[in-house]
């Protein structure tokens, strides 16, 4: 067991520039969604807006 963790170490941090910003991307996309800056799930509780969005996107996908 020890030989196989030792040859599959945790990846600590992001490998590239562009996988950080596809992830600071998301991230602040989350973070619109969930402040109303978009037209999606406008009509939502704010609690359950992001659920909504995505429930929204989906079907526009």
């Amino acid at each position: 067991m020890a030989a196989l963790k030792h040859h599959l170490r945790p990846m600590r941090g992001l490998r590239t520039d562009r996988t950080a910003q596809t992830v600071i991307t998301g991230h602040a996309f989350v973070q619109n969604l969930r402040r109303g800056h978009y037209e999606l799930a406008t009509e939502t509780a704010p609690i359950r807006r992001v659920a909504a969005a995505f429930t929204e996107l989906t079907h526009a996908i």
